[in-house]
């Protein structure tokens, strides 16, 4: 805890890092005061009602990417997602379709052109979600006698495009503004924050349920112990790897000798990140979302009964569809070939391996039997905020995709402030020791 302490005040110690903290916690700041900026032509209560009923939709999953955005139809309702959207439906295009793969493998200047194939996916998408919108509030009629859109029609529909696409853009600025001049992680860093701020009424839920009686403080204190033994788990998961050892062969060009030392391959535990659970839960909930949309229809009700959280078949589909995009998704991002012909071509072995094929199909049989636990520990903490509610009468949602979006962007930045500190002879904190050195 001391190491924690003298690292945060190093950080202050040193102008450059402390103008990018202050810099980044100032852009989250800008982020936040737009989340309650309403979007005009919109009836705030009568919506925040409508969706007090969907947490546990489609709907309700969004809402929780955009910080509660969504939920209040603000300026900044559609959120980050429409880059996310295009960001993975542009990397899947690396890996299917020949010109961007081409552009992926050019280095700094493929990568530009991506960014800006990116840029204007985001703007197409957010264009045809926030049309989607402004249809939707306009068909939801009323709430307890209070109409969602009092003046519905083309007016609100165009004005709804233009401030939630804007909206968009400007998210999207000024996560790229935290990447270039803040601690980096910029977009990640805007999802995360939109989680963490719901955590203070998560608290204040679990205050409210134990003055009530609904909860004692014994389940608090379990509830807790539970809590931080599955953050810790989180931890370990997440930074889990497996490391292939690789040997590379002396080269003599000129009077200079290359090579020669040895080196290793991390492969994660979880290649795929959060993105197998993103993925589960958009398709296992929506059902629910359409007969949302069709009440009435027996159908789709029995259907959304049927995979509503708790029941053994949602369970069995919901953990059966994360351990498939696990090994899909990291089948997308991770090329073995790839890996074994750039190491072949610099003279890269791995020790006891044929280079090329050989050594392809070791690191993808590797892969493969380690991507199976890091799925399955993907569907636990999946399943886990469930069990909490209905097992142990939580009074707030705990897991899921906000945790391990929480834990894995936590560690990424932890991971970019220790690397400023570490060039400049400071301890990290993931080190242990007192302070090394002061600046040079």
């Amino acid at each position: 805890m001391a190491n924690v302490f003298t690292s945060l005040q190093s950080i202050f110690k040193i102008p450059e890092l402390k103008r990018r903290v202050l810099f980044t916690l100032m852009i989250l700041i800008i982020y936040r005061i737009g989340g309650h900026v309403p979007t005009a032509g919109v009836n705030g209560q009568a919506l925040a009602a409508y969706f007090e009923a969907q947490r546990g939709s489609l709907l309700g999953l969004y809402d929780m990417f955009v910080g509660g955005a969504f939920a209040n139809a603000t300026i900044f309702a559609l959120g980050i997602m429409p880059y996310i959207s295009a960001s993975i439906i542009l990397q899947l295009f690396t890996a299917v379709i020949p010109y961007f793969e081409k552009l992926n493998k050019m280095g700094e200047e493929g990568r530009k052109k991506i960014t800006q194939y990116t840029r204007y996916g985001t703007v197409l998408l957010s264009l045809v979600q926030s049309f989607a919108m402004s249809m939707y509030l306009q068909n939801l009629g009323s709430v307890d006698g209070l109409p969602i859109v009092p003046n519905p029609g083309i007016g609100f529909t165009a004005l709804t495009m233009l401030t939630m696409t804007a909206g968009t853009i400007f998210i999207m600025w000024l996560g790229e503004q935290i990447t270039d001049r803040g601690i980096g992680n910029g977009i990640s860093l805007i999802i995360f924050i939109g989680i963490v701020a719901r955590y203070p009424t998560d608290w204040l839920n679990t205050i409210r349920a134990l003055q009530m009686g609904s909860i004692s403080i014994f389940g608090v204190v379990i509830l807790t112990a539970m809590m931080v033994g599955i953050v810790a788990a989180v931890v370990l998961m997440t930074q889990a790897q497996r490391r292939i050892p690789v040997q590379y062969a002396k080269r003599v060009v000129g009077r200079k000798v290359y090579g020669g030392q040895s080196t290793h391959i991390p492969l994660k535990l979880n290649t795929a990140g959060v993105i197998p659970v993103i993925f589960a839960q958009a398709i296992i909930m929506f059902p629910a979302t359409i007969a949302g949309f069709l009440t009435g229809n027996v159908f789709m009700e029995n259907v959304a009964a049927m995979l509503s959280p708790g029941n053994w078949l949602y369970t069995v589909l919901y953990v059966t569809i994360i351990v498939f995009f696990a090994y899909f998704y990291t089948a997308i991002v991770f090329n073995p070939v790839d890996l074994a012909d750039n190491m072949k071509k610099y003279g890269g072995f791995v020790p006891g391996k044929r280079p090329g094929k050989k050594t392809a199909e070791y690191i993808d049989s590797v892969l493969t039997r380690i991507t199976l636990p890091g799925a399955l520990f993907l569907a636990f903490i999946a399943v886990l905020p469930y069990f909490m509610q209905q097992q142990l009468n939580a009074p707030f949602v705990f897991g899921g995709t906000g945790l391990l979006i929480v834990v894995g962007v936590g560690l990424d930045t932890l991971s970019q402030i220790e690397s400023h500190l570490l060039m400049r002879h400071y301890d990290g904190f993931m080190k242990k020791g007192k302070l090394r050195g002061r600046r040079r």
